[in-house]
């Protein structure tokens, strides 16, 4: 019994316990959203959108939640923007925008030639190496989008599911895509030094298709959801402690295993659901 506490005696581990939970819970929340709407693809790339604006942040000694924050926000509303008027498709407008992005943080890094943990964070996450500070902006950014997702609940759902509809029903669209592309900005940067970029999109992905398979409820896909993310942090931060293995890695290996075993169990059930999804957005 000792030994399974031992990790707990350590400030260090608790902060990271208490950040992965919490990072767990928050991208669970936004990922219903991201599924639903088919835009598993901008996890990955608002990540690395964001990793350029945490590099400018570094070279230009500016705060990196202020800097990667700004430079989150207006790559969302970039996309969004670009998105919205049709020009182009929605997949290629997030390409064109997040890569440029990543390009100049890769440029900017060939200029400095050198790497200090700051990158290494940004890129692996560093469960780890976060601080109290760290667990209150996770905590604060995870109350946050949770008030804004409760209290936009009908909007959102609303345009989640038929936008036509929404839009000829009075609901501002825009106004609410707009919004939500920041809340999932906020929560990207928020967690990037504890996943990495590497590993967000998994983190913002897996939990939902979970939830998905499980339910054809929506209120109760997005509680399954928080759930799996959370206990993926929980189990994940636990295990990489004595297996010794890289944190995030561990997070989102968990929930990949979960959603296998998921997969085995619900079977045909849970693919039609998730099947029944696709064909909805």
């Amino acid at each position: 019994m000792n030994t399974l506490l031992e990790p707990f005696e350590f400030e260090f581990f608790v902060n990271g316990m208490l950040v992965s939970v919490l990072a767990g819970a928050l991208c669970g929340l936004i990922g219903v959203y991201v599924v639903l709407r088919g835009m598993s693809y901008i996890g990955h790339g608002m990540s690395h959108a964001i990793f350029g604006g945490a590099i400018v942040s570094f070279v230009t000694k500016i705060n990196f939640y202020v800097g990667a924050g700004l430079w989150g926000f207006v790559s969302a509303l970039m996309i969004n923007r670009v998105a919205r008027r049709r020009i182009i498709g929605a997949d290629a407008a997030i390409g064109v925008i997040t890569i440029g992005s990543f390009a100049v943080g890769v440029a900017l890094i060939s200029q400095q030639r050198k790497f200090n943990r700051n990158f290494e964070a940004a890129l692996f996450g560093n469960v780890l190496g976060v601080t109290s500070t760290d667990v209150l902006v996770v905590g604060g950014v995870t109350l946050t989008a949770a008030a804004i997702i409760f209290a936009m609940y009908r909007k959102l759902l609303f345009t989640t599911f038929d936008p036509e509809v929404a839009e000829a029903s009075g609901v501002n669209t825009g106004r609410i895509d707009a919004l939500f592309a920041l809340v999932l900005a906020a929560a990207i940067v928020a967690t990037m030094n504890i996943l990495g970029v590497t590993l967000i999109a998994a983190a913002l992905v897996v939990p939902p298709v979970i939830a998905r398979m499980l339910t054809d409820s929506f209120s109760r896909m997005l509680w399954i959801s928080v759930l799996v993310g959370a206990v993926s942090g929980f189990v994940g931060m636990y295990l990489s402690w004595f297996l010794d293995i890289a944190s995030g890695a561990s997070i989102v290996l968990v929930s990949t295993s979960l959603f296998a075993i998921t997969y085995l169990v619900y079977g045909a059930r849970g693919a039609r659901r998730l099947r029944g999804a696709e064909a909805h957005i």
